[in-house]
C-alpha cells in the first residue's frame, strides 16, 4: 500500500483552538457539503479529508472502501512507527480491522462482552459512585473530573477486567502520561508501554486462575475451535481500557456540565429521574464524547457529495458535526433533552458501532442519579465562566469541572 500523498494545496490547517470551539467551523464545512481537505496540527500532524453531514457520515461509517486495516498501517508509517512488533499487541483489535478479520474478532469478543455481564456490573458501579461521593462529603467545592468523572470509569474498567486497583502498573489513560500530568487526551508512548506490561501480567493471572470477569472470558472465548491469540486478547483489553475510560469520562463531565448550565432542565430531572435516559442521549448528541470516529483510509476513490477523495488518503468522520446537522435535528445547537435524538451517531454506526455503548449509558445513568440526589445544591463554581475543552479534535471533553457542593 502506498504512503499517503501530500494534502491538496487547498487543505485548511487547524490547531488546538479548533478543538476548543469546533462547532462554527463544522457548521461552515457542513453547509459547503461534500468532504473537506484539512490538516490537523499536533505532535504528529495529520492531513486528510473531513466528512461532516449526517447522511454522509452515516454512509461513510459503513463504506468498505474506507479501510480500518489500511488506516492503522498507513498512520504508523506516517508517524514513523513500526508496523510490526510490540505495537501489534495494542492495535490488532476489531476497531482497527476490516472484514473478514473484524467479523471473526467481533464474534469472539461478543461471547465475552455480554449484556448479562454489563448488567451485573450495576451494583459495583453504584458502590464505586457511592465511595467517590462519600469522599466529597464535608467539602464545599470540588473539581468533578479529577474527583469523580475520571476515576469512576477507571474503577469500572478494573472491575470489568477483574483487576486489582491496588496492583502494580497503570491503566489510567486520560492523564495522558504515566505521571498523570496534562496533555491533549491521547495515550503517550510511556503510558501505552506501562499499560501493555500491566495487561500482559493480568492475562497471565487469568490463564492461571480464571475468574468471572471479562478478561478471563476473552481468554476462554472460542468459536468452532477458533480463539483469540495472546496479542488479540491484549489488544482488545487495551481498546476497552482506552475507549471505555476516556469517552465515558467525557460523557459524565459533559452531562454534568450540560445540566448545571441549564437550570430549568436540571430542575426537571430532579423532579423525575426517569428523564435521565433521554438526557444522556441528548448529551451524546450535543457534545459527542468521541468527536471524530477512528481513522479511515481510502482503498479506492470515494465520492461524497461533489467531492471525490482519491485512493490512499486519510478520512475523518466528524460524529460531533453529524450530530448537529439541522437536516436531522431541529435547532441542533440548542441543548434540549426532550427532543427526539433518534439517529445520533455518537457511538458510530454499522459494524464498528461501539460495543461498550450499554456500559457507558449504564455508568452515566447511575452516576448522574447519585450525584444529583446526594448534592441537591450542586452548581457551577463559576456560572459565567467559559468551559475549558481539551485541545484534541478527536475527544470532546472538558479539562475541568469546578463546582460548589453546598
Amino acid at each position: 500500500m502506498p504512503s499517503p500523498p501530500e494534502p491538496p494545496d487547498a487543505a485548511e490547517t487547524v490547531d488546538g483552538s479548533f478543538a476548543r470551539a469546533p462547532h462554527a467551523t463544522y457548521r461552515y464545512w457542513r453547509e459547503k457539503g461534500g468532504a473537506h481537505p484539512v490538516r490537523f496540527e499536533g505532535p504528529v500532524p495529520l492531513a486528510g479529508w473531513v466528512v461532516t453531514g449526517h447522511a454522509a457520515c452515516r454512509a461513510a461509517l459503513t463504506d468498505p472502501r474506507l479501510s480500518k486495516d489500511g488506516a492503522t498501517e498507513a498512520f504508523a508509517r506516517h508517524a514513523g512507527l513500526p508496523t510490526h512488533g510490540p505495537g501489534g499487541a495494542l492495535t490488532t483489535h476489531m476497531l482497527n480491522s476490516d472484514p473478514p478479520r473484524h467479523t471473526r474478532l467481533r464474534r469472539l469478543v461478543q461471547q465475552a462482552f455480554t449484556q448479562r455481564r454489563v448488567a451485573a456490573l450495576r451494583p459495583r458501579i453504584e458502590a464505586r459512585v457511592t465511595a467517590l461521593l462519600d469522599a466529597l462529603e464535608g467539602t464545599d467545592e470540588a473539581e468533578l473530573i479529577g474527583r469523580f468523572a475520571l476515576p469512576l470509569p477507571l474503577a469500572v474498567i478494573f472491575d470489568l477486567l477483574g483487576a486489582d486497583p491496588d496492583g502494580p502498573g497503570i491503566l489510567q489513560v486520560r492523564g495522558h502520561t504515566v505521571s498523570g500530568d496534562g496533555g491533549d487526551g491521547e495515550v503517550s508512548v510511556p503510558t501505552a508501554e506501562a499499560m501493555l506490561d500491566r495487561l500482559r501480567a493480568l492475562i497471565d493471572q487469568k490463564r492461571a486462575r480464571p475468574g468471572d470477569d471479562l478478561l478471563s472470558a476473552l481468554v476462554a472465548a472460542r468459536d468452532d475451535g477458533d480463539r483469540l491469540t495472546d496479542e488479540e486478547v491484549t489488544s482488545m483489553a487495551f481498546l476497552l481500557v482506552v475507549a471505555g475510560h476516556q469517552t465515558t469520562a467525557n460523557l459524565l463531565a459533559n452531562g454534568l456540565y450540560a445540566l448545571l448550565a441549564h437550570p430549568g432542565q436540571l430542575a426537571a430531572v430532579r423532579e423525575d429521574f426517569t428523564l435521565l435516559p433521554g438526557l444522556i442521549e441528548e448529551v451524546l448528541r450535543h457534545e459527542s464524547p468521541f468527536a471524530l470516529a477512528s481513522l479511515r483510509y481510502t482503498t479506492q476513490p470515494v465520492t461524497i457529495g461533489d467531492t471525490t477523495i482519491p485512493a490512499g488518503e486519510f478520512v475523518q468522520i466528524a460524529l460531533l458535526a453529524a450530530n448537529r446537522d439541522p437536516d436531522v435535528f431541529e435547532d441542533p445547537d440548542r441543548f434540549d433533552f426532550t427532543r427526539d435524538t433518534t439517529g445520533h451517531l455518537a457511538f458510530g454506526h454499522g459494524i464498528h458501532h461501539c460495543l461498550g455503548a450499554p456500559l457507558a449509558r449504564l455508568q452515566a445513568e447511575v452516576a448522574l442519579t447519585h450525584v444529583l440526589r446526594r448534592f441537591p445544591a450542586l452548581r457551577l463554581a463559576d456560572p459565567d465562566g467559559a468551559p475549558a475543552w481539551q485541545d484534541n479534535p478527536r475527544h470532546r471533553g472538558l479539562l475541568g469541572l469546578p463546582v460548589l457542593l453546598r
